[in-house]
């Protein structure tokens, strides 16, 4: 288990930035079409892949949006934190193997403890894959929690 600490909403600050990071596996991609659904073979089929504009399988696109969720629920603003909502707009494509960083910067501290967070990730050629922005509930106080170790699952 690891302990993480959240930045309740009086200490946040418009320009404060978090990351998060990933690298993107095949077990990833397995399990995110399990868990979604979606088996476009784009993501599952290597030789129909191939016959596609990106010429071998990708990621889905939700799955980076997902890495955008852990990033602010386990870094800024952190556990209490409520997601409100979310744009993205997908502007590469993300490869089997493709090194991911999430980076949040807070934008706006808007009323009610709500904030703006820009949501950028960008690989591992620091070439940006996914732009977006969030709309954030930040915690009203300042908590730390362990975060519990994710079980073991085995594909097949």
């Amino acid at each position: 288990m690891s302990q993480v600490t959240n930045i309740p909403y009086d200490a946040l600050e418009v320009g404060q930035k978090a990351s998060f990071a990933k690298t993107v596996e095949e077990r990833d991609i397995q399990l995110f079409a399990a868990v979604s659904g979606d088996r476009n073979p784009v993501h599952l089929d290597a030789e129909y892949a191939a016959g596609t504009m990106f010429k071998e399988r990708i990621a889905h696109g939700m799955f980076t949006g997902a890495l955008i969720s852990a990033a602010i629920a386990c870094e800024m603003p952190g556990p209490g934190s409520i997601y409100l909502g979310q744009q993205l707009r997908f502007t590469r494509p993300v490869k089997l193997g493709d090194s991911l960083t999430v980076e949040l910067e807070i934008l706006e501290k808007l009323p009610k403890n709500r904030v703006r967070i820009a949501t950028r990730v960008f690989n591992q050629n620091a070439e940006q894959v996914v732009d977006g922005e969030a709309e954030v509930l930040a915690p009203k106080q300042q908590l730390s929690v362990e975060l519990p170790e994710l079980p073991p699952i085995t594909i097949g």
